[in-house]
């Protein structure tokens, strides 16, 4: 069984017993999140699409881990200009282990 639930701005495929990688969001290590913003849900053929979201779909996760990914360098230059402007970024991220898929 699996569900495709948004959060964070993104759309993500997830399936009971796997751990994701997310947005930062507000939560402590070990704490149980739920997530009502399903928008489908599918096993085998059979497959559930709502619109936007499904009602009484659930899925639950816990908290793993915190932390920030790998450095993105940035590199702007005008040519013939001298102009040159380095940047750096690093994303936080929130990781997950998802419990389960709760449909009543």
């Amino acid at each position: 069984m699996y569900a495709v639930i948004k959060t964070g701005g993104k759309q993500y495929r997830v399936s009971p017993g796997e751990k994701l990688k997310i947005e930062q969001i507000l939560a402590d290590i070990g704490d149980e999140i739920s997530f009502k913003d399903v928008l489908s849900i599918g096993e085998g053929d059979k497959i559930e699409i709502g619109s936007p979201f499904l009602k009484d779909v659930v899925v639950k996760a816990k908290v793993l881990s915190h932390g920030k990914n790998k450095k993105i360098k940035i590199f702007k230059m005008r040519r013939r200009k001298h102009y040159q402007k380095h940047q750096g970024h690093r994303q936080s991220y929130t990781e997950l282990y998802i419990d389960s898929i709760v449909n009543n």
